[in-house]
């Protein structure tokens, strides 16, 4: 599938909850969060049968997501099935994004000493793990929850576990963790994990965008080049998103920033679309333009018409997204999936 900017669409982020047990402040808004019910979210034979469609369109790569998908029951029967469809080289890389407190729980099915370890099992290869500070106080000020200690469990679950890829996921917040930023290398320089530092985006309230909330990619960048001497740009080294990397001087270290509201090229790569738990295909994370799938699901779609779906929907894929433009959000990221 290809859009009208020659974007090849292999990449589909799947929300499989909106339930988590944190309440990260950057995700979801203090009010009372209003669940999805159970009839609203797409069941695991709808979620499948979207993305066998969507991989006989092209698309590779599929990143499970939330809230935290771990809570939802059964998931890990949903991986093994996409575990077998990358055996069958339908998929090629099958990924989790996790705030890992669940990673070091023993499998409710008994199958894996460790949940990490049954991901792994069932062809999971890589995860995105949010870590927004090593200070247990500031994490429980952050999340709502005093998770730091299960967190740090859980990545050792994952490393122990052999993952192809561990990368760790840490949200900007000026005067809260922007002061924790040379810990948070030192602590994935240790593990040998990859870091990535990622700007406030307007998805949840607008308000993260203020000036006591926003610290820049380029304002961190800047503060640990103070600290650490000048980074060395690596436009060589890719990864599947619009992540910049550069090298520390000395250890070789490579972090990454991800800079959707400063940088302006941050849509020019985009090959993803998001699929959210309760059957809304959305083209782009920051516009408001999604359809609904689930309907078409229920009401008897074939899969011709399934796959002519996904095809307007990457029609309607804009050529960048709208943060910039006063963007109003009218969903909860913990509704449409990290």
């Amino acid at each position: 599938m290809e859009d009208r900017y020659g974007h090849f669409i292999s990449y589909l982020r799947v929300s499989v909850t909106d339930r988590c047990n944190e309440r990260c402040r950057y995700c979801m808004p203090e009010e009372v969060q209003e669940w999805a019910s159970k009839d609203e979210t797409l069941s695991w034979d709808e979620m499948l049968r979207v993305l066998r469609v969507g991989a006989s369109l092209g698309i590779r790569k599929v990143r499970v997501t939330g809230g935290e998908p771990l809570t939802r029951p059964g998931v890990l029967d949903f991986f093994d099935a996409l575990g077998e469809m990358r055996a069958r080289g339908e998929l090629n890389d099958l990924g989790i994004s996790t705030n890992a407190t669940l990673l070091p729980n023993k499998p409710r099915d008994g199958k894996g000493a460790t949940v990490a370890a049954r991901l792994v099992a069932a062809g999971v290869r890589t995860a995105n793990i949010s870590l927004d500070t090593l200070d247990r106080e500031t994490y429980h000020r952050v999340t709502g929850r005093d998770f730091l200690v299960r967190v740090l469990a859980g990545i050792d679950a994952a490393r122990e576990a052999g993952f192809e890829s561990i990368k760790l996921n840490c949200v900007l917040m000026r005067a809260i963790n922007e002061d924790h930023l040379g810990e948070l290398i030192d602590y994935a320089r240790e593990k040998d994990l990859l870091l990535r530092f990622i700007e406030l985006m307007p998805v949840t309230t607008t308000e993260m965008l203020d000036e006591s909330n926003f610290f820049s990619a380029g304002l961190a960048k800047k503060r640990l080049e103070e600290k650490l001497g000048p980074l060395t740009p690596r436009p060589d080294y890719k990864t599947n998103g619009p992540a910049s990397y550069y090298e520390i001087p000395g250890s070789g270290q490579l972090i990454g920033f991800i800079g959707a509201m400063t940088n302006f090229h941050f849509c020019e790569s985009c090959n993803k679309l998001r699929l959210t738990s309760d059957g809304k295909l959305r083209p782009c994370l920051g516009s408001h333009h999604e359809f609904d799938l689930r309907e078409v699901l229920r009401n008897g779609a074939t899969d011709v018409e399934i796959a002519a779906f996904f095809r307007d929907v990457v029609a309607r894929k804009p050529k960048e997204h709208e943060f910039r433009e006063n963007y109003v959000p009218a969903r909860r990221m913990v509704a449409i999936g990290g």
